[in-house]
């Protein structure tokens, strides 16, 4: 594949596979820079992962050990939010539900503290500005957690989004800048000759292109025609979450709250979501009592008052996990096809820096430093090994 995907087309014909976050997003990018864009979409817009998740922009309370470059990653992306939001509420005319209080993650034990402190302290160390609460400060932040709340640490810079507002953004966004979006369109086949892409099958028509971005989410992995080269590593892990109704001007909570078994995350029409197990389950999408009395026990030991609360909705989601749990993002081994899936847990939070990343990689060949350790060959064995094993 050559270095720039758009070299020998001035003006591409670009089909995006995938409608959520990721995929409306690079189109968004696409489009306002005047290329041709389609986007194909199995289901409505918006409504697979991007659609179930809580639209946390956690970059820093969720750093682990190992995943130094994916701390970049997400810290980057964080960085740009603020700047996107403004750009996309601009575009679209639709609130994405900013907000910046922080996010607080609580000790309710002893043993919940020396997690959190080993947490804490490996943060401070790579550089994420966290600061530790004892109880009754954490309690002064949020009066209505649970008396015996042992310790907090508070991540200013963590903040969150309403995910379903930027899902809706992105798709209006997309459309006024010239993007076509097509809603209930599965794509049939990948079209490739010759070693480069040539098109997609879709409703047994081929539609010829010269670039496909793979964005397809945890479904990215199984298409048609993909050849082993370029199937990204990627299955689906089923996340169940809830939302419970709070009166919108007497908030139980206000901060983005991480509670040893559960999440927290207000927003500001009340709704209070409550989420996420985390299960090898393949494309199940039933909703079990096991993993609904896990979270609202999760909730309850965190926030008692959650008890009184409605429930307001159930739901699922598929997150597209990869082998290491971060993206795969770039060029691959078929020309003209370019990968961007495999966000797991951050799609949201990776959104602008993907978008940014991906469209630029398009449009002008560059790589961005910030996606180069996340492209497929990571995942390819070296021929030497190979044959040594």
């Amino acid at each position: 594949m050559s270095n720039n995907p758009a070299s020998s087309h001035p003006s591409p014909g670009i089909a995006v596979i995938g409608g959520g976050a990721i995929g409306l997003s690079i189109a968004w990018r696409l489009a306002a820079s005047g290329a041709s864009v389609d986007v194909f979409e199995r289901d409505e817009a918006g409504h697979g992962a991007s659609w179930a998740a809580a639209g946390m922009l956690a970059a820093g309370v969720e750093a682990e050990p190992g995943e130094a470059a994916l701390f970049d990653l997400n810290r980057e992306s964080r960085r740009r939010w603020p700047d996107f939001a403004r750009a996309l509420e601009a575009a679209s005319g639709i609130d994405v539900g900013y907000r910046d209080e922080g996010t607080l993650r609580i000790a309710l034990t002893r043993d919940d503290a020396a997690k959190l402190r080993a947490s804490y302290s490996f943060q401070r160390q790579a550089g994420v500005e966290v600061e530790w609460l004892d109880g009754p400060a954490v309690r002064r932040l949020e009066p209505h957690l649970a008396p015996g709340t042992v310790a907090g640490v508070l991540s200013r810079s963590d903040h969150q989004v309403d995910n379903r507002c930027v899902v809706m953004a992105l798709a209006r966004a997309a459309r006024r800048a010239g993007a076509r979006l097509h809603e209930n369109a599965p794509v049939e086949r990948i079209v490739i000759e010759g070693g480069r892409v040539a098109g997609l099958r879709i409703a047994g028509t081929r539609r010829d292109f010269d670039i496909v971005v793979l964005a397809a989410g945890a479904w990215s992995r199984d298409l048609p025609g993909l050849p082993d080269v370029a199937k990204p590593p990627v299955r689906p892990v089923k996340g169940q979450m809830l939302a419970l109704q709070m009166d919108p001007d007497a908030p139980l909570l206000r901060h983005v709250l991480w509670a040893p078994r559960a999440y927290l995350v207000p927003r500001r029409d009340g709704r209070l979501i409550v989420g996420a197990t985390v299960e090898e389950r393949g494309f199940d999408a039933s909703q079990t009592a096991g993993a609904v009395l896990a979270l609202l026990d999760g909730a309850w030991r965190a926030l008692p008052g959650v008890e009184e609360l409605p429930i307001a909705a159930m739901w699922t989601g598929f997150r597209p996990g990869s082998r290491d749990d971060a993206p795969v993002l770039g060029l691959c081994g078929v020309e003209g096809l370019v990968l961007a899936t495999g966000h797991y847990r951050n799609g949201i939070l990776l959104t602008p820096v993907t978008a940014d990343a991906i469209s630029r990689l398009i449009l002008t060949g560059e790589v961005e430093a910030a996606i180069r350790p996340f492209g497929i060959d990571r995942f390819v064995m070296p021929a030497s090994h190979k044959e040594t094993v």
